[in-house]
Formats: C-alpha cells, structure tokens, sequence
C-alpha cells in the first residue's frame, strides 16, 4: 500500500522548475514570504528565491498559485521613507482621488471602471 503524498510535494525541486515546492501550509519553518518580511521589517534583497508553496485556487483560471519563499538571515532591512518619496506617494494618492471630468477631489479612490466620481458618472449635478 502506498502513502497518498501532495500533489505539490517537491522538496527537492525535481518537479517544479528545479525550486523546492511545498503544498499550502507545510512550507518547512524559517522560510518566509514578501508579505511575512515586510511584517518583520525586512525585504528580500536581491537574494534568490529558497523556495515556493503552490496552491490550486477557484479563482485562479491560469493554473495553480504561487507564493515565494526567502531566507530571513540573508534579507536586508526595508529602506526609510523618505520625504521626497513621501511627496511622491502623496501626489500619487491624490491623482487616484482626483475626477478628471468635475476636478474635484472626491475623498475617495476613484472606480476604474468608472474614470470619474460617482456623481459624475451618473450624471447627477454637483452639490454646492
């Protein structure tokens, strides 16, 4: 009788394009995601991928997901803020608010979907 193993279980990397694989949640300890070093302060830095866990997702047409593992020992610390990256973010976010139809900002981000501030895409007039 043989033992039923994960369909994405490769810690050797023979399978998966020569990168250990683990299915989710069995990702072997000390591996950490971009989202988990961001938590830590942290940031790959450059370093190559360690490791990858792959998922099969309902939302996913393309095939199974993919999250890449780094080691923490060989990231590098997340670069400060700085104030002209602060401007530029400001600057940015505010665009996003901006309705290029009325001009005004609309204290929220704007739908794609749409292209202008909901009372401009429906058409209602502008309250004063």
């Amino acid at each position: 009788m043989s033992v039923a193993r994960p369909r994405f279980w490769d810690p050797d990397g023979s399978r998966f394009g020569g990168i250990p694989t683990y299915p989710w949640k069995m990702a072997p300890p000390g591996l950490l995601t971009r989202r988990q070093l961001r938590a830590h302060g942290l940031r790959p830095g450059g370093q190559d991928v360690a490791a990858q866990i792959m998922w099969r997702s309902r939302r996913s047409k393309s095939g199974p997901r993919v999250a890449y593992l780094y080691r923490p020992d060989l990231a590098a610390p997340v670069r400060p803020m700085t104030e002209g990256r602060r401007r530029a973010l400001a600057a940015a976010n505010a665009a996003r608010r901006t309705c290029p139809t009325c001009g005004r900002d609309a204290g929220y981000v704007l739908p794609a979907h749409l292209g202008a501030c909901l009372p401009c895409a429906d058409g209602l007039p502008l309250a004063a």
